[in-house]
């Protein structure tokens, strides 16, 4: 192994005042330890190590995938794109220090450099490690550390350095003198060691206070073990926000959130408001598609060029085609809407859906797990849950594809360049034949043939006089 990464995920969080472990809280439609996995996977290490402390299994879960009985639903990794990623159990919560020496039988045969980071800094680029390690091998260091200046220093580890500029020592806020108080160069807890350093970690000495071992004393112990340590100035205080608290969360995917965008904006994507979009990290938008304020793109949701999404929709794991139209307040979840149709206002297409070209589906319409074809229309107040739909249909308002019998749900097929009359009800199983009318206000329990007319209504009866006669009673 020429390069390997540990990451630092064994707090408990207990600020964040959550059964959830704290790296495993989402910020953009992932974990935080999954932004931070995204990161170092673009750098292309030889290994992964994840050291966790009691939720080992819990993360280990949520990001290669469940074992059986687990609550999590998926992993971030599966199969073989989780290749070179192993765990690591730190049984009690003896510091940083520790937590890395828990990491060492993971790393046998490592010959080359090693990355060390946490797990609760999501906002953390791949472009600053790739910077860190180029100069650790460039100055031939057996110790470098990441630093940055921080507006407001008081939550970080102090980088003090000598007179000559090299740095001697990282002392935390609690055992910092008044005048290292006064630095404003701090500590982002991202290092890299080199494989003959790792030997250092075995002389971390015990911090009486906190009895936890501190990764960053083996900056003061490198001179005394013959071991060449600096620090790079090079991080931006933001990219090393570590979350603790919900409120940190909140501002750490606000950070995010405007960094997705700002890129996407680049790519010609128009936002009327952009801080008023909730985007995941997973979303990817075409050019000269224009997003309004109030949406909510989710999960592994595409969109093509030249579409719009008008406010308070909300589109999640689906894919939207060129030149769609998306109005106010729709839901998408798990659904295909092909190029140029329209959806909505106030629709619902719900998982399994797919909406053909120039296809119409209108306002307060539901379907689930219903295919539409090409420019057929449903263009209001109409439930189509587990129905097949052709090319040129009209679905009148008031339709209702009746697919569930209280046991089963059973199939309801439209063939091509139907019409279906308003208030109707097709009580699945059933079939309409191509080029089939259907009158409105019938219930069609039965396969309809081609070209034919179905009509199903209680025979219409006029009583001469009856209006007249109850208004005089009522006198």
């Amino acid at each position: 192994m020429k390069t390997a990464v540990v990451i630092l995920a064994a707090g408990e969080g207990k600020r964040m005042k959550s059964a959830v472990p704290k790296v495993l809280h989402r910020i953009c439609g992932m974990p935080m330890i999954g932004a931070v996995l995204g990161t170092v996977r673009q750098m292309r290490p030889d290994k992964i190590v994840v050291v966790a402390g009691r939720h080992l299994e819990l993360i280990r879960d949520a990001i290669i995938g469940p074992s059986p009985g687990s609550a999590i639903d998926s992993g971030i990794y599966s199969g073989t794109d989780a290749g070179g990623i192993s765990f690591a159990l730190q049984a009690e919560p003896l510091g940083t220090g520790h937590a890395v020496l828990c990491a060492l039988p993971e790393l046998k045969g490592l010959q080359g450099d090693l990355v060390v980071l946490n797990g609760d800094t999501p906002l953390v680029r791949a472009e600053t490690i790739r910077s860190l390690l180029k100069q650790h091998r460039q100055r031939r260091n057996d110790i470098t550390v990441l630093s940055f200046l921080a507006g407001n220093p008081e939550a970080y580890g102090r980088v003090v350095r000598d007179s000559a500029g090299n740095v001697s020592a990282i002392v935390e806020e609690k055992d910092a003198d008044g005048e290292q108080r006064k630095i404003t160069e701090v500590n982002s807890g991202v290092y890299v060691l080199s494989s003959a350093a790792l030997r250092i970690l075995d002389a971390i000495p015990l911090n009486l206070q906190k009895k936890e071992y501190y990764l960053t004393d083996i900056v003061s112990l490198a001179g005394k073990k013959g071991l060449r340590a600096s620090a790079c100035c090079i991080g931006l205080e933001e990219e090393f926000m570590g979350v603790n608290t919900r409120f940190e969360l909140i501002r750490a995917a606000g950070l995010m959130r405007k960094k997705i965008i700002a890129l996407l904006i680049e790519k010609g994507v128009d936002f009327i408001d952009p801080g008023l979009v909730y985007i995941d990290h997973t979303v990817s938008i075409g050019a000269t598609t224009t997003i309004y304020p109030n949406v909510y793109l989710e999960g592994s949701t595409t969109i093509g060029r030249g579409s719009v999404i008008y406010p308070n929709a909300r589109i999640k794991d689906s894919r939207i085609g060129n030149r769609v139209m998306i109005k106010d307040s729709s839901v998408i979840e798990g659904s295909s809407i092909n190029d140029a149709a329209m959806i909505g206002p106030f629709a619902h297409i719900r998982p399994g859906s797919v909406v053909g070209r120039n296809a119409r589906i209108g306002n307060f319409v539901e379907l689930k797990k219903t295919k539409v074809g090409q420019a057929s229309k449903a263009s209001h107040l109409s439930y189509l849950g587990d129905a097949q739909i052709g090319r040129g249909v009209n679905i009148g308002a008031g339709t209702i594809t009746c697919n569930y019998d209280g046991v089963n749900k059973h199939l309801t097929v439209i063939e091509d360049g139907v019409f279906i009359g308003s208030d109707s009800q097709l009580v699945a199983p059933v079939r309409i034949g191509k080029g089939a009318y259907v009158g409105a206000g019938s219930t069609i329990t039965k396969d309809v043939p081609r070209e034919a007319l179905a009509v199903s209504r209680v025979a219409q009866q006029h009583i001469p006089g009856w209006a007249k006669k109850r208004r005089k009673k009522k006198t």
